[in-house]
This record gives C-alpha cells, structure tokens and sequence, in this order.
C-alpha cells in the first residue's frame, strides 16, 4: 500500500509539473476572471508619501529597500518610510504607524503572512497597499497578476502602477474545549481540515529548498485521514450534516504553478466560493486533483461548490485552521465573511504611462 501511494504521489508531481507549465502559458493570455473585475484607475497623485512595511528575514529585503528608495528618490519624491517587522509583532503596528504617518501607500514587502497583516489593517481605510512578493507562495500577488519573479517590475508597479479594488474575508475561529477565540482577515483562500493539517506539518527546511512543492511531502503524509462529522451553515439557509475531511473558502482562487485552483472565484464579485471535499480514499483525492489540474467541469460526488457571502461551519471534534498559508489554530465553530471592496490595491496595467506622470510632475 506504501509503495503504490508514492507511485501514485511521484506520477501526481510528474503532471503537476507538466500541468504547471502549461498552465502559466495559458495565463498569459487575458484571464476569464478579468470579465468581473473593475477597470482599474490612476491614482492621480504626482506626488505620493511612501511607506515600506518590510519582513527583513526574507532573502531579499535589503534588494527591495534599494529598489524603493532608488525609485522614489528618481521621481522626485521625498525619501520612503520603513517599517520593519519583528517575531513578536508581524506587522500589525508597523502598518498602523505606516498609515498614521500620512503615506498614501503602504507597501507590503515579505511573504504571505506579512501582506494578509498589512491588509487587515489597511482594509477600510482607502489607503492603497502596494505588493512585494518575498515570500514562497506570495498568493495575492499571483492573483492580481504581478510577475511575482520580477521585484523591480513589482516595486514599480506598487509605486507607479494603477489601482482597483477587491474584496477581504475574515474568519473567526472559536475553539469551544479550550475558550480561544481569534479572528483572521486573508485574501485568497482559507481552510479547515486536512488543507490546514498539511499547512501546519511542511516542513520549514524543505520550503526553503524546493518552495512551495514542499506541501506535496506534507500531504502524503496526512492523505490516510479520516472524513469528519460537521454542520454547514450558509447565509440564511437551514444547516446541512456533512462529513468532510478539507473545507476552503475561496476569496480568490490562483495557487503557485499557474493552477486556477477554484476558477469561478472572483476577487471583487463579494461572494466566497466555499469548496466542500469529502474523499474516502486516495481515488477520490486523485479524481479532484485531475479535475482541477484538467479544469473539468463534471460534478463529482466528494467535491462540491457553493458561493456564499457569509459561512459557519460547527464539529465537535477540534480540527486545524489556516488562512492564506498559515496556521490559525484549532477550532469547534468557524464563521468566515466576505467584506466587498474593502482593500485598495496597486496593480501593474498603466504602470509605464503613470511612472512618466510621476516624472513629469516632479520635473
């Protein structure tokens, strides 16, 4: 049984690989999601007060630094601000002096952890956040289409590009056997069940060398789980029983290597797509993977879809949580919430036309 679930895992890398490459090709061309979104506009500043919120552990943070205040000091603007985070504080203060300081926009500069931490704080506020992916997932930034590869194009587009809106979600997870309560705001996907397992067990030294594929050796690990009892709440609907063993709630659905995990997830539509997988056997899981790597539109019986603008999930076994990546504890009750057009974010479309703005106006 061993030996077959590695085949079975070694043939799955294989066409994920395969399927990766062809399907950031595909993303080259204009995304069918595009269709929802919102034109997006100038920010219409020849000027603009820059603030840095910067994870200085990431490989490279002193590039980045460079890069920005280079860019700023070439348009003629006053000298950016930086604020670095630290263990204790992740950015939740850094990006509150960011925003007391009068900037107009707040760069995000680290990993997922430290943009969904910016985002929590500047949601609401009409301040832009600009996205420099340091980190190994950098998920936002795939979904708005930055070249997550390219820290100069990133860094111009945070500084010059446009910006549009889109929608956060925030989820509170109460865990009824020890009294905890949190709540997490993210922007792409969260989970409960075995998704959230597997985030929690990656190994850190296998993430750092060979990125986000690490999470392949962590879900080999925990694909023999089983299916948990829950109840399933959405909007003003009655509760249904299911017995599950992952559930995600989509804001947005592009994961590294050009997958379109959840392709009917529109990140400015404020509805959540909530993927509800029940697989009894390694069959099931490699059914879903084949119909989301093939983008195949038949039904099946472990997988299903919903779109809802608020949703709570109830068991009475704890089970693990994560947002957008990273660990949010275990929970017995978890409520997730779309909050629509609450995040102004910087993205790359104008962004040669807007930085010869800022130049000229400078001049």
């Amino acid at each position: 049984m061993r030996d077959w679930l590695l085949y079975l895992v070694i043939a799955g890398v294989l066409a994920f690989a395969v399927s990766s490459w062809w399907g950031v090709r595909r993303l080259k061309a204009k995304h069918t999601r595009s269709a929802v979104w919102e034109e997006t506009h100038s920010p219409g500043l020849g000027r603009q007060k820059v603030a840095v919120v910067l994870n200085p552990i990431k490989a490279r943070s002193a590039e980045t630094r460079g890069l920005v205040e280079s860019a700023c000091a070439a348009a003629g603007w006053e000298p950016p601000r930086f604020f670095e985070t630290t263990a204790e504080d992740p950015g939740f203060s850094q990006a509150r002096a960011a925003v007391d300081s009068g900037a107009d926009v707040v760069l995000a500069g680290g990993g997922d952890g430290t943009v969904r931490v910016v985002a929590e704080v500047l949601a609401g506020t009409g301040t832009a956040m600009g996205l420099i992916p340091l980190g190994t997932g950098n998920l936002l930034a795939r979904n708005v289409h930055l070249e997550v590869n390219d820290l100069q194009g990133t860094v111009e587009a945070a500084l010059f590009g446009h910006q549009r809106f889109i929608d956060t979600a925030r989820m509170t997870v109460e865990n009824s056997r020890t009294g905890a309560s949190a709540q997490h705001t993210f922007l792409v996907i969260a989970g409960m069940g075995m998704d959230a397992e597997v985030v929690g067990d990656t190994l850190d030294g296998l993430k750092k060398t060979v990125g986000w594929l690490a999470y392949t050796e962590a879900w080999v690990r925990h694909l023999a789980g089983r299916r948990k009892k829950v109840s399933i709440a959405l909007d003003d609907q009655p509760e249904q029983t299911r017995k599950i063993r992952s559930i995600l709630f989509a804001n947005c659905g592009l994961i590294p290597g050009g997958i379109d995990f959840i392709p009917q997830a529109m990140i400015d539509d404020g509805m959540l797509d909530v993927v509800v997988m029940s697989p009894r056997s390694a069959i099931g899981w490699l059914a879903m993977y084949t119909k989301i790597v093939l983008k195949h539109k038949k039904d099946l019986p472990v997988m299903t879809y919903y779109r809802s603008g608020k949703v709570t999930i109830q068991c009475s076994e704890p089970m693990a949580t994560q947002v957008d990546g990273d660990p949010s504890g275990e929970a017995t009750k978890v409520t997730v919430q779309v909050a629509p057009g609450s995040l102004l974010v910087r993205v790359k479309e104008g962004t040669e036309a807007a930085r010869s703005a800022a130049g000229e106006a400078a001049g």
